[in-house]
């Protein structure tokens, strides 16, 4: 009978041990959406790193830092003693995920989200993963009603602007979003089309190819305007100056993580692309 507490003792601590598992409460985040999601879901205080994508909300911006998502350092995230990595569907490499994981952190990859759906299936991803499933279902239907309004809203308008968007630049070149993208998503939800046709992912497009595309407008993230020089810069280019977009000077600019993240935000961010992409 002696051996009763011991044994009391031994389940009390599996079950503590248990309970913080799924409660985690030193947490590295790796993508701006995980970020922004376990921010809404008000545990922030238990964000001690993120990646350099994480900028929002701004106190995340404050928090230690990890580096870009997909060269993540195995040796660096573990100094920090986390109790748990959760991150974006392609944060790598591979092998130190997997060393990681070796080293017996709990690592946590969300499911990829670009979709209205998905973005419901990130935010209860991660509100299961921390240990607040109740709270990410609360965010997800709110997140979801923000949807099917800002969904209204696009389809309120009558055109289709023929939309390029360019990412960034490599070898001189345009690197124009195809389908298959967050932003060929985020597009088509705004209720537009996108301009670059015939193939997917971030490709280099010639200025034959841009002009024979004839987009009315010009789409970019504002972190990207700014470091190619600015939208002057940018309309006059022999490949947007003879377009639609370029002629009528016709172009938008948006912060990338609101644009393309597809986190709780993204409800604002398809009505504020819809209204700007009709000069709203």
């Amino acid at each position: 009978m002696r051996r009763l507490p011991f044994l009391f003792l031994a389940a009390a601590l599996l079950l503590a041990e248990a309970a913080h598992a799924d409660s985690p409460q030193r947490i590295v985040s790796a993508g701006g959406d995980i970020t922004e999601i376990i921010y809404a879901l008000g545990a922030g205080d238990r964000v001690i790193a993120v990646d350099s994508t994480s900028n929002h909300p701004s106190e995340a911006v404050s928090k230690e830092q990890i580096g870009y998502i997909r060269r993540l350092a195995a040796e660096g995230i573990l100094s920090l003693q986390p109790d748990l990595l959760i991150a974006a569907h392609d944060a790598g490499p591979p092998a130190a995920v997997e060393q990681l994981r070796a080293a017996g952190l709990r690592v946590e990859l969300a499911p990829k989200g670009n979709t209205p759906e998905g973005v419901l299936e990130k935010v209860r991803f991660v509100g299961k993963a921390i240990g607040l499933e109740a709270e990410g279902e609360t965010l997800a239907q709110r997140v979801e009603r923000d949807m099917a309004k800002a969904l209204e809203t696009a389809k309120g308008y009558t055109d289709t602007p023929r939309v390029i968007f360019v990412l960034s630049e490599r070898d001189g070149a345009p690197l124009v979003a195809g389908a298959e993208t967050s932003a060929d998503a985020i597009i088509a939800l705004a209720g537009a089309s996108n301009a670059a046709e015939g193939f997917s992912g971030y490709k280099p497009m010639s200025q034959e190819a841009i002009i024979e595309a004839a987009p009315d407008v010009l789409l970019m993230m504002s972190q990207t305007v700014e470091r190619l020089g600015g939208i002057d810069v940018m309309l006059s280019r022999p490949e947007f100056a003879l377009t639609p977009a370029g002629q009528e000077r016709r172009y938008v600019a948006m912060d990338g993580l609101l644009l393309l993240g597809f986190g709780p935000r993204a409800p604002e961010a398809v009505r504020s692309l819809a209204t700007a992409l009709r000069g709203g």
